[in-house]
């Protein structure tokens, strides 16, 4: 495991002009030779609504439109897509660079030939333009951070810390430098959709051959989405999941499922139809017929929402990302039909 793997996965909220500017050495010696040493600023921020508004280094996260409660969860994406193991965001004001970084110099523990280099890249001898304190306000030097789940690649992004002017494009051939699809990307990450337990009914134990129907709360089936910032250069992305359609396993091959595919699609917002009086010999439009007793068991019943996923951005920007998809399996009882001997 990392030296510097954070124990928390709740992202925090950065404010460039207060960002901790002194690091302790041993840190720093797990940093090695490259921009930034893969730490992530942490800390979170409750909104008046109990939201939670939380951020992973430069990017805050806006959290008030997610997915909430116990039983919510995060997407399983339908593709091989990941989000980003890492990324390059702003990190210091060229005072804040300062204050970083000649400490670890003092302290010698790097060598004195790469402080010597330091040095002579970032002009620290300079009092006036030193670190581009002459640009203060214009620009930030830009790092490195990191996901703080540790995902493969996390360790890819080893460039040394780079000067961006507020309003210019991080240079092309930096790879994951915060852009809005960029950040579109870790927004994805931060959804979290409803549980889906559905509603059966019978409710408590359903019949061999008689249909149940199922369905899911509408009014938590809405789309939902989450916002990622970088305030100190106002570049954000929002990430919207829509959920479209319900899929039902029985749990047992010995069952029929409506519709025959199993998979029960949204129709003017609702997921299924409650059941109604009168309706115990009706076909449901969502639903499965058991065609055994669960015997002294149950059945493994699972419901699957997937979602589609879409994403706009600053300036325009916007498109799809993979579909995504949240299940729960809940557990069913089936009886025999009783029937009476006279």
């Amino acid at each position: 495991m990392p030296a510097l793997r954070t124990s928390a996965r709740i992202l925090t909220v950065l404010t460039l002009v207060c960002v901790p500017v002194l690091a302790a050495q041993s840190a720093y010696a797990s940093r090695g030779k490259h921009g930034s040493n893969g730490q992530t600023e942490q800390s979170a921020d409750t909104g008046g609504d109990g939201s939670l508004s939380v951020t992973v280094g430069a990017v805050v996260f806006d959290h008030s439109k997610n997915g909430s409660g116990g039983s919510a969860g995060a997407l399983t994406s339908s593709t091989s897509w990941t989000p980003p193991a890492c990324w390059y965001a702003p990190k210091f004001s060229p005072e804040q660079l300062q204050h970083y970084l000649e400490p670890i110099w003092e302290a010698e523990s790097t060598g004195y030939q790469w402080d010597a280099e330091q040095r002579e890249k970032y002009n620290a001898k300079d009092e006036k333009k030193g670190f581009n304190k002459d640009k203060s306000g214009k620009g930030y030097w830009w790092g490195s951070y990191v996901n703080d789940s540790y995902p493969p690649g996390w360790d890819a992004c080893k460039k040394d810390y780079f000067w961006v002017d507020i309003g210019d494009p991080p240079p092309a051939d930096i790879p994951n430098a915060v852009t809005p699809r960029v950040l579109a990307e870790l927004a994805y990450e931060q959804i979290r959709v409803p549980g889906t337990e559905v509603t059966l009914a019978p409710a408590n134990a359903t019949k061999v051959n008689l249909p149940t129907w199922a369905w899911l709360d509408g009014a938590e089936f809405k789309p939902v989405s989450v916002t990622a910032t970088v305030e100190a250069i106002q570049v954000s992305a929002t990430a919207t999941a829509v959920p479209v359609s319900l899929e039902i396993k029985a749990g047992t091959p010995d069952a029929e499922v409506y519709p025959a595919s199993g998979v029960c699609e949204i129709n003017n917002g609702r997921i299924g139809e409650p059941y109604a009086k009168g309706k115990a010999n009706a076909t449901p439009p969502c639903g499965v017929k058991y065609l055994r007793s669960s015997g002294d068991g149950t059945f493994p019943l699972q419901a699957t929402v997937n979602w589609e996923i879409h994403w706009t951005g600053t300036g325009g920007a916007g498109g799809d990302l993979p579909d995504g998809s949240f299940g729960a399996t809940q557990d069913v009882v089936v009886q025999e039909i009783q029937a009476v001997n006279r």
